[in-house]
């Protein structure tokens, strides 16, 4: 008798969960249904067909909220820097830096940025004025 006797067959669950959902007349009515494919889906590579199509049903990629997280944390701690409000400015930029590095890890590597410092924050407030 050979090892490979007493294995069990190879289970494909997502594809059997298809199966099941088509038998049962799930993919009857579906939108689009016969109609040919736009010749855009045809283009490009399989990555660039995931990001419009992720694009088109409003998802963001993780560091891209991220990068607006950290953005607005910027402007809020300018606004009180500006008006004086006493907050511990070390320890707001030391939370604002560990999502810069966790953001400079997801990112595009083009699209990293460097740690934010008291100079940053003097930066934002002398572009409003």
């Amino acid at each position: 008798m050979k090892e490979n006797d007493f294995q069990e067959p190879y289970r494909d669950l997502m594809g059997d969960i298809i199966k099941k959902h088509a038998e049962e007349g799930g993919m009857d009515n579906l939108p689009g249904k016969g109609k040919p494919l736009n010749a855009d889906y045809f283009s490009g590579d399989t990555f660039q067909h995931f990001q419009r199509i992720a694009k088109d049903a409003g998802y963001k990629p993780h560091w891209l909220n991220l990068q607006h997280e950290i953005r607005k944390d910027v402007l809020q701690l300018a606004d009180f820097h500006e008006a004086q409000i006493t907050v511990n400015i070390e320890e707001r930029l030391k939370e604002i830096n560990l999502k810069v590095f966790k953001y400079n890890r997801l990112c595009p590597p083009p699209m990293q940025k460097g740690p934010v410092s008291m100079d940053t924050i003097q930066n934002v407030l002398n572009k409003r004025n």
